[in-house]
Parts: C-alpha cells; structure tokens; sequence
C-alpha cells in the first residue's frame, strides 16, 4: 500500500487512487459555501474524517513553536485515543486496506511537519516516535541522565 500527502488545492491525479481529506475545515478556495457533499465531490474525495485533525489549541500551539516536532507528534497521538478520533481512524485504515493507494489530502503547508505525516506514519506501521536515548528525545526536552557505574 502506498500512502501520498498532497496539499487540497492540488488538482486530482489518476495516481491519487483514494483521496481522503485529514483537515476539519474545506481548503480555502474551494468549495466554500457548499453542502459537505458537494464538497467532496469537488474536491473528488472519496472520504473526509475532520475528526484526524488536531485540536485548535494543539494547532496553535505548534504553529507558534514549528521546532517541538517530537512534542507535537507525542501529543497529537494522544489525542487520537479519543472515541470519535478512534473510530475515524478505523475508517482511513478500511480505506487504506481497499485501495492501492491512498492520498491524505491537507492544507499545511509543510506537509511533512504535519498531522497527515503522522497519519501516514501510521498507515505504514510506524506506532509511535522513539521513547528511549538519543536525538529525537533530547530534541524533545527530556531530561537522559548518564548510567552510574556498577
């Protein structure tokens, strides 16, 4: 299975294969004013899970500090615990496991520094960031204290 991140702007391709937008708002620019269905249709999606989009503060508190990647990431999948965020998430995976490929549509610009990457990651099997030594928990700001001699 192959797992693409593209900015919902973009035109559809014919190697999009399932278009699924990850975000809770309708990209600027298109579709504005529109029934959700309509929406979809414009934007040739096949789903929209507005429940996989970060919490407004979580968002914010990113887009002020773009570095605490780590801290972001830890914390969006915490939030992907809830019910409501659980249940979408069955719903991208029995996408994912119908289609070929599967293309996270989002309005970041960073597509990599942001949730759809993480989304992806999980698509991929990748379940959480590192929690032990080395640089992504010292990015992170956690404290690794040296091993006493025995």
């Amino acid at each position: 299975m192959s797992v693409l991140l593209k900015r919902a702007r973009e035109a559809a391709s014919p190697e999009d294969g399932a278009r699924v937008l990850v975000d809770r708002r309708r990209p600027r620019g298109s579709a504005n004013g529109v029934a959700k269905e309509a929406a979809k249709e414009a934007l040739s999606l096949q789903a929209w899970l507005p429940r996989l989009d970060p919490s407004d503060e979580l968002r914010r508190w990113f887009n002020q500090r773009p570095r605490q990647w780590p801290i972001f990431r830890r914390r969006y999948l915490a939030e992907l615990c809830t019910a409501e965020a659980e249940a979408a998430l069955s719903e991208l995976h029995a996408i994912a496991a119908s289609e070929p490929t599967v293309t996270l549509l989002t309005s970041a610009k960073d597509q990599e520094h942001s949730h759809a990457a993480i989304l992806r990651d999980l698509l991929q099997g990748v379940r959480k960031p590192p929690s032990t030594s080395g640089p992504a928990r010292a990015a992170a700001g956690g404290r690794i204290r040296a091993r006493r001699p025995r």
